[in-house]
């Protein structure tokens, strides 16, 4: 009796053995949508805003300076009507104070320059006015908006509905960008400084 328990014992965990094999596997699954539209995003003056040489001695000490606002025209065209986001990346993120602005870069490293924030108004798709929708993911949970913040989808929809965005084929609105620098009892402005923001702002298909 002892060796046919033994055989059965062995049975037992080679059984076992393989079902802990068999639930050592997953799956990859690669999804996506071909759209048969494309659309391409202009910026007016070539998306450049330029604040020319302003006096270190012109700012403030002890609060950030407003030095300008400056408004864009970004137009949307698109071979056929279609759901889209814009969507922004900051290509200095880390050197702004808040994670609601754009940075302009960092002196000496780690010093904050300052900031600029963008604001879209007067949205216009295929002649109709529309208002500016925002969502955190581009997929649901749509929301009245106007201010972009970095990582944010923009979209539009129809004024009667804020929860979801509209098929456009050509759309255009205002960019306002409004730029700060941060005070200046933490900065060191005894060399030449440059200003370097940057973001992308692509369009996402919805």
């Amino acid at each position: 009796m002892k060796p046919l328990f033994t055989v059965l014992a062995t049975g037992l965990m080679l059984l076992g053995s393989a079902t802990s094999y068999a639930a050592s596997t997953v799956d990859l699954t690669v999804k996506g949508l071909i759209v048969p539209s494309a659309c391409t995003p202009v910026l007016s003056s070539g998306g450049v805003i330029d604040h020319g040489k302003i006096s270190a001695k012109d700012l403030n000490i002890n609060n950030p300076t407003h030095i300008g606002t400056h408004t864009l025209t970004m137009v949307v065209s698109c071979d056929s009507a279609i759901s889209f986001a814009l969507h922004s990346v900051d290509n200095r993120a880390g050197s702004s104070i808040t994670p609601s602005y754009y940075g302009l870069g960092l002196i000496n490293g780690n010093q904050k320059l300052g900031w600029f924030g963008l604001t879209l108004d007067n949205p216009v798709a295929d002649s109709v006015a529309v208002q500016s929708i925002a969502s955190f993911n581009g997929r649901d949970n749509w929301y009245r908006e106007k201010f972009w913040d970095p990582g944010l989808y923009m979209s539009v929809a129809s004024m009667a509905d804020d929860t979801q965005p509209v098929p456009v084929k050509d759309l255009s609105l205002d960019v306002m960008v409004e730029t700060y620098i941060a005070r200046t009892d933490g900065l060191d402005l005894s060399n030449e400084v440059t200003l370097d923001g940057s973001a992308t702002l692509e369009v996402k298909y919805l």
